[in-house]
Formats: C-alpha cells, structure tokens, sequence
C-alpha cells in the first residue's frame, strides 16, 4: 500500500549529506510496482523518496490524514545545483542522448558557472550487459562527483541506481528522468501556475497527446481506483483493531 512507503516530507536541506539514493513516486510510478517487483523494492530502499506527483500527495492525505507537499525531480534538480555553485562542487548527468547532454552543459556553465559538469550517454537498450554498466560506473568513479542525477525514465534509472549504487563513487544519486529533458529546452515544463493548482500532467498530457494518454487518463483512473481500494482496507483494519480492543 501506498502509505509504507518511506515519503520524503522535509526540507530538501535535511537531506544528508552522506552517500544517499533519492528517487521519486508519483501515480504513474506506483501503478508501475504493481507490476514491477525489482522497481518497488528499489523505491522502498531509496534512503529519500520524493513525493513527485499531485496524485501522491492527495493520495497520502486521503490514506493517512497526512497533508505533506509535492516536491519534483525538477526542484531536487535545481537545489542540488544551487547547493553545488555556492560551495563549487562536481555533478555528473548520466542517461539521453549526446545532443541534450551537450545542451545542458552549455546551459549549466552558464546558470551554475562554479559547477564542474561530466556527461555520459549510454547505449540505448532495454538491458545494458556487464560492459556497459562497467563502462558508466567507471566514467562515473573517474570524477567523484557529488551529485550524480540518472535520467533513463522510471523504472529503469531507479533500478539501475539500486542495482549499482555500492559501486558508485558519488555521494547524492538523484534519479529525475524527464528534467534532463525540461533543463535542456527540448521539453518544456507546464507553466508556474499549472504547476501551482496541480495541473502538471493536464499540461504534459495535452502538450503530448499520443504519448501521454494512456499513462494519464488511463493510469490516472487506475491509480485513483486503487487508492479507493485501499482506503477501504485501511478503513476495514482500523475497524477490525477496535471491535478486537473491546
């Protein structure tokens, strides 16, 4: 059930500043586990788990009572590159393709110029073989960054992260797919105040039509089903505690 999962509901300063694995759920993600086995146990082993999804953050509040707020890939993203130019720091983008790698670079020297950047683009494949994942984490250790952000889309990055994170010389590895893409400029994020009412997906759906529908309006519909569902079980259990407590 949705509620086990560890939701990260801080300030993105209290994160530690010791090696961590941050991921991020939202509705999509967590009708994915349902089906994924390897992607819900590299979620629940995430030492932060970002509640990057409107759909999250209601569901929390109808399944617990808990009101916390939605904190994107995009926000982790820019607070770790804000963190890093003030103190002059390293950060290393593995995943896309040559091109939008080389278009955040560009970007990033000038919105974070005391940012050292490193890129990779692996192969693109649905399984990388014992020589690509060699190759990348040797790209990666060879420059010690302290931010490594994985973009291969869920669930791939988080399982990847997961799978190689004792092997990884990084200290925060941060899995936020879609944002190499809004930072380089070759997707565009919903406006500000889309974000501000919740609206995010509204925008991507309607903005990408043949690629968005089934995973908004069909997984939209999945997901509020199966908070319902579990809402009732909750609802059942409590029920259950307190006739046992008479």
């Amino acid at each position: 059930m949705l509620h086990t999962y560890p939701l990260f509901d801080e300030h993105l300063d209290n994160i530690e500043h010791s090696k961590v694995l941050i991921s991020t759920l939202n509705a999509h993600s967590y009708n994915t586990v349902h089906k994924d086995e390897e992607f819900k146990t590299a979620l629940k082993n995430s030492n932060v788990l970002l509640p990057d999804g409107i759909g999250v953050v209601w569901a929390t509040k109808i399944l617990t009572g808990q009101k916390i707020r939605k904190i994107a890939g995009d926000d982790l993203f820019h607070y770790q590159m804000n963190r890093l130019n003030k103190a002059g720091g390293k950060c290393f983008f593995l995943g896309s393709t040559e091109a939008t790698l080389q278009k955040i670079a560009v970007k990033a020297a000038i919105d974070y110029p005391n940012v050292l950047v490193f890129t990779y683009s692996p192969p693109f494949k649905s399984e990388f073989s014992d020589e690509d994942n060699r190759l990348m984490i040797e790209k990666i250790n060879a420059e010690s960054p302290d931010v490594l952000f994985v973009g291969m889309t869920a669930p791939k990055q988080e399982k990847w992260a997961f799978q190689n994170f004792d092997k990884l010389n990084a200290k925060h590895v941060c899995c936020i797919g879609a944002v190499f893409d809004f930072y380089a400029g070759t997707t565009k994020r919903a406006p500000k105040w889309m974000i501000s009412i919740g609206m995010e997906w509204f925008y991507r759906l309607i903005s990408n039509p043949k690629r968005m529908w089934r995973r908004y309006l069909i997984g939209n519909t999945q997901f509020i089903i199966r908070i319902l569902k579990e809402r009732v079980l909750l609802a059942k259990s409590a029920n259950r505690i307190t006739v046992d407590s008479l």
